[in-house]
C-alpha cells in the first residue's frame, strides 16, 4: 500500500468449525458449513439450536447480511459432554473441535441441542456497506445486532502495536476457556482490501500468525518413501505411536532428502516432534545425536518404491521425483484429483473406488474413466447395478465441465484453480495452449517462469500428451466460452498495469480492458499496447520506456474508452 494510510485489526484464530449465517429482513434463513471455500453442507436446523446465535437480529439491521463465524466448545464443557458419553457407552471425541464439527454434521436436531456448543462472530458482509466500511465499525454492529463477538479484540495503528497484542494473547492464552492456535491480523479499512484483493485460497488483506506448537517425544522406528500426486518423494517417519495436541500420532513428514540431512535424522533416533500448524506433524529435532549407538545416516535411493523407475531432481527443487505417469501411487491420487470438486466434479469416484478401478486394472490413468461401461464396475465389490450405472452416469455428465476445470484436473505441476483459469481464459482452447511456447504462456498476467516452463513440459511429455489426446476423443470441454464484450474497442490490444491508480483498483482496470475487448498480462514485452502507470510504477514503467511502449496514466485511458 505504500505510503498509505491504514490500521490493523487484531482478533483470536479459534480452533472450531466455520459456519456462514445469512439473515433476510432481520431473520436467519441460512446457516451453512465453509466446505471447500465455495460449496458447503446446509445445517439450518441444526444451527437454531445453538443460543449464541439470534434466530432474528435486533437494532438497525439491513435487509441482507451474511455473518461468518466459528462454532467451538469450552474446554470445561467438552470435558463433562466426554464424560457423558463414556458413561453412555460411547467414544469420547479427541478434540473439542471434532466433537464441534461431528455434532453440527447430525441429522437429528434433538441432539445437536443437547450438546455445549457456543459461538463468535468475526466477519460481516454486506451488499452495501455504507458507513460500516471499516472492520472495527462491522464487529461494533454486530454486537449490536445481538450476535456474540469476542471480547478480545484490538484496533493497532502499526505492527509494533501489532507485535505487543500478540505477545499479550500469548500470555493470556494458557487460561483462555476455549482453544486458540493463533491470531488473525486484517487490514482494517475496506477500500485497502479491495486494492489488496485475493488469491484463490485466501485473502492478502488478512493473515494469520500461529502460536508455537505442542510437542512430544517418541522415537523413529523406520523412515519410509512417500509418493506424491506430482511425483514428489516424500521420507516418512514411522513412529512409537505418541498423543500430541488431542490426537495419537505414529507417523510425521521428513519432508526431504536435504532436512534429514540438515536435522541428521536417523532410524532408531529419539526426537522431538510438533504438529506444523496444528495440523501435520513433524520431526523438530533429534534429542541426543551424541549417541555412539546411532544407526547409518540416510540415504535417499536412486529408484522410485512404487514403480522403480528413476528418480530425478531438478537443479532448483529439493525434491526427488518419480516422472512415469503411470507410476501406481501417481496414478491413483491423479484420478482422484482428476475428479475432486474443483475439477470434472465426479460424485461416487472416492479413493475407494478409484483404488478397485486401478486394482482391477479397469483403468490406468484418468482418461481411461470415459472407457469404463457400467457391466465392468457392477463387479467391482460392494458396487451394485444401480451403484455402478450412478457412476458411469456421473462420469458422463462430466463431459460438461468448462476447459479450466478440465485444465485444473490434468493435475499440471503449479496449476491451480485460479492459473487454469487465467490460462484458460487467456488462450481461450487447449490447442493454442499447447501451440503457445514459455515467454507466450508467461505473458499471461499473473503467470512467471515456472509456471510457463511446467506447463510447456507437461504438453511436451509424449504419455500426457497421449492421454490429454483420449480426453479430447473422448468428447471433454477444451474451448472457453468467449465472453460477450461490451465493445471491441480495445481488440487486438495488450495491456499491463503497474502501480497505483487514482481511483480504479487493478482488478477494475482489468475488468473494464477486458469488456472492451483488450487483453491484460503481467510482463512488458515488445508484443505490449500499452502499460497503464499510476503511482509507484515500478521496473515495468523502466522497461516500456526502454522498449518504446506507449505509457498511459488513468485519465488518459478514460479519454481511450470515452473516445
Amino acid at each position: 500500500l505504500g505510503t498509505k494510510t491504514y490500521s490493523y485489526f487484531v482478533e483470536l484464530k479459534f480452533d472450531g468449525m466455520a459456519l456462514r449465517l445469512r439473515y433476510e429482513k432481520g431473520r436467519l434463513v441460512l446457516a451453512a458449513t465453509r466446505g471447500d471455500g465455495r460449496k458447503g453442507d446446509n445445517i439450518t436446523s441444526n444451527v437454531r439450536t445453538i443460543r449464541d446465535i439470534p434466530l432474528t437480529l435486533s437494532g438497525n439491521y439491513p435487509d441482507v447480511a451474511e455473518i461468518r463465524g466459528e462454532a467451538f466448545m469450552e474446554h470445561a464443557a467438552f470435558a463433562r459432554f466426554n464424560e457423558n458419553r463414556v458413561e453412555n457407552g460411547d467414544l469420547p471425541f479427541a478434540n473439542p473441535r471434532n466433537a464441534t464439527a461431528g455434532s453440527l454434521k447430525l441429522q437429528d436436531s434433538a441432539l445437536v441441542a443437547k450438546r455445549p456448543i457456543r459461538f463468535f462472530a468475526y466477519d460481516l458482509l454486506l451488499d452495501n456497506p455504507s458507513d460500516l466500511n471499516t472492520h472495527e465499525r462491522r464487529m461494533q454492529a454486530l454486537s449490536q445486532w445481538g450476535q456474540r463477538v469476542c471480547e478480545l479484540r484490538w484496533h493497532c495503528n502499526d505492527v509494533n502495536d501489532v507485535l505487543k497484542i500478540i505477545d499479550k494473547i500469548r500470555e493470556l492464552r494458557p487460561n483462555l476457556p476455549y482453544d486458540t492456535d493463533g491470531v488473525v491480523i486484517k487490514v482494517n479499512e475496506d477500500d485497502f482490501r479491495e486494492e489488496l484483493g485475493s488469491t484463490a485460497k485466501s485473502p492478502r488483506w488478512a493473515i494469520s500468525y500461529k502460536f508455537e506448537a505442542e510437542q512430544a517425544e517418541t522415537v523413529i522406528n523406520e523412515i519410509t518413501l512417500q509418493v506424491g500426486r506430482l511425483g514428489t518423494i516424500t521420507p516418512v517417519a514411522e513412529l512409537e505411536p505418541v498423543l500430541i495436541a488431542g490426537t495419537t500420532v505414529k507417523r510425521a513428514t521428513l519432508h526431504n532428502e536435504d532436512e534429514i540431512k540438515r536435522k541428521d535424522i536417523r532410524v532408531g533416533d529419539r526426537v522431538i516432534i510438533e504438529k506444523a500448524g496444528e495440523i501435520i506433524p513433524q520431526v523438530v529435532q533429534v534429542v541426543d545425536q551424541s549417541n555412539p549407538n546411532r544407526s547409518n545416516a540416510f540415504s535417499m535411493p536412486t529408484n522410485c518404491p512404487a514403480c522403480d523407475s528413476e528418480l530425478i531432481r531438478l537443479p532448483d527443487e529439493v525434491a526427488w521425483r518419480c516422472v512415469n505417469p503411470e507410476c501406481g501411487p501417481q496414478v491413483r491420487i491423479k484420478i482422484e484429483h482428476f475428479a475432486s470438486r474443483n475439477a470434472m466434479d465426479i460424485d461416487g469416484l472416492g479413493t475407494a473406488v478409484v483404488d478397485q478401478l486401478v486394482t482391477a486394472k479397469l483403468i490406468s490413468n484418468y482418461a481411461d474413466l470415459y472407457k469404463l461401461k457400467a457391466d465392468d464396475v457392477s463387479q467391482l465389490e460392494r458396487m451394485a447395478e444401480k451403484s455402478a450405472q450412478n457412476l458411469i452416469s456421473s462420469i458422463e455428465a462430466s463431459k460438461s465441465q468448462p476447459f479450466e476445470r478440465v485444465l485444473f484436473g490434468l493435475g499440471i505441476k503449479m496449476v491451480g484453480v485460479t492459473v487454469a483459469r487465467d490460462l484458460a481464459k487467456a488462450f481461450g482452447s487447449l490447442d493454442a495452449l499447447r501451440a503457445a511456447n514459455e515467454d507466450e504462456i508467461a505473458a499471461v498476467h499473473g503467470i512467471g517462469g515456472k509456471i510457463a516452463g511446467s506447463v510447456k513440459a507437461f504438453f511436451s511429455h509424449p504419455q500426457y500428451n497421449r492421454i490429454v489426446e483420449e480426453l479430447v476423443a473422448a468428447g471433454l470441454q477444451t474451448e472457453t466460452e468467449q465472453p460477450q464484450h461490451e465493445s471491441i474497442l480495445f481488440e487486438g490490444l495488450t495491456f499491463v498495469l503497474t502501480g497505483t491508480l487514482p481511483t480504479l483498483s487493478r482488478k477494475d482496470a482489468a475488468d473494464l480492458i477486458e469488456k472492451n475487448g483488450g487483453k491484460v498480462t503481467s510482463s512488458v514485452s515488445k508484443n505490449t499496447s500499452y502499460v497503464l502507470a499510476g503511482e509507484s510504477a515500478g521496473s515495468k514503467l523502466d522497461k516500456a520506456t526502454k522498449l518504446g511502449i506507449p505509457v498511459i496514466d488513468e485519465a488518459d485511458f478514460f479519454r481511450m474508452i470515452q473516445g
